[in-house]
């Protein structure tokens, strides 16, 4: 049988060291590769657990499609149809190009990949949530608004119950999709959120409260829950795009104890509050917006 199946025991040195440690982690939660090893690494890993141990090697396993370009071929020196993934990277960011491919195709389908796709993710969502923040800190310095999660206990505005049900709904979502290694369905649902949800509607629609002369509770309210959404949303999209969402983390610390994570990767993933969803406040937005884009 080929070395890879012994990949399991061999990177911790089992049987000859990390005994408890390797009981610990085997047999793998997930592994992931592409789907020409159905009858490769897929199968000598199960061969050798099983004859060894009597027991599978992976519980799940992450069959990936082929990358394909933009016609439908698959990418080849041959054809002249291959993408450099480093020059990709150089000019669209690996976050970008990450969340291209994460959110256009589900990971065991193929992906026919256009460069052009990535420019429009740059600027439809990292875009839309780059200038969402950068609204956000030109009014809160202005302010002087220092973020404290014990404000959100007393939200009392519609468009804030609004908003902070949409993230509860979209946090329960996230952990699902994730859970169950659906990562396109997680991605395509926070940039719903943020381009939609939180910018076209919730931002626009509370502008007036972020301009006040003097600041009032209702003004406090709307730092307050456009802070805690793209705090949120910083700890969500973490796994994918991982450098923006750092960057976002920390500038949204500014302000706060010393004691805040130094980093959205030692932060803990968001905690569902049932108590902040109302479907029906939801339906009724969503009849809102439904006639509002009708009319438009």
């Amino acid at each position: 049988l080929p070395i890879s199946g012994s990949m399991p025991y061999a990177q911790w040195h089992y049987p000859f060291e990390n005994k408890e440690k390797f009981k610990t982690l085997f047999p793998a939660d997930f592994i992931a590769e592409g789907v020409d090893q159905t009858r490769g690494w897929f199968y000598t890993l199960h061969a050798i657990a099983s004859m060894v141990f009597d027991s599978p090697a992976y519980k799940t396993v992450v069959s990936n499609g082929l990358v394909l370009d933009k016609n439908g071929q698959k990418m080849s020196k041959r054809l002249g149809n291959a993408v450099d993934p480093f020059e990709t990277m150089d000019r669209f960011g690996a976050d970008a190009t990450r969340w291209y491919m994460v959110s256009n195709a589900q990971p065991w389908d193929n992906l026919r990949f256009d460069s052009e796709g990535i420019a429009e993710v740059q600027r439809k969502f990292f875009g839309t949530l780059y200038n969402t923040y950068n609204f956000f800190a030109l009014y809160a310095n202005i302010e002087g608004f220092t973020p404290d999660k014990k404000e959100l206990h007393s939200v009392s505005n519609p468009l804030d119950l609004w908003i902070l049900s949409e993230l509860n709904s979209l946090v329960a979502s996230v952990d699902t999709s994730c859970a169950e290694y659906e990562p396109t369905r997680a991605a395509r649902a926070i940039q719903e959120f943020t381009v939609e949800n939180l910018s076209n509607w919730f931002v626009r629609l509370s502008r007036r409260r972020f301009w006040k002369s003097e600041q009032g509770s209702d003004q406090l309210m709307a730092f307050s829950t456009l802070h805690h959404c793209l705090e949120t949303v910083a700890l969500l999209m973490a796994p994918i795009a991982p450098f923006f969402a750092d960057r976002l983390f920390g500038d949204l610390q500014s302000g706060r104890s010393s004691d805040a994570p130094s980093s959205v990767h030692c932060a803990d993933f968001p905690q569902l509050d049932e108590k902040r969803i109302d479907q029906e406040l939801q339906w009724r937005m969503r009849k809102a917006q439904k006639i509002t884009s009708m009319i438009l």
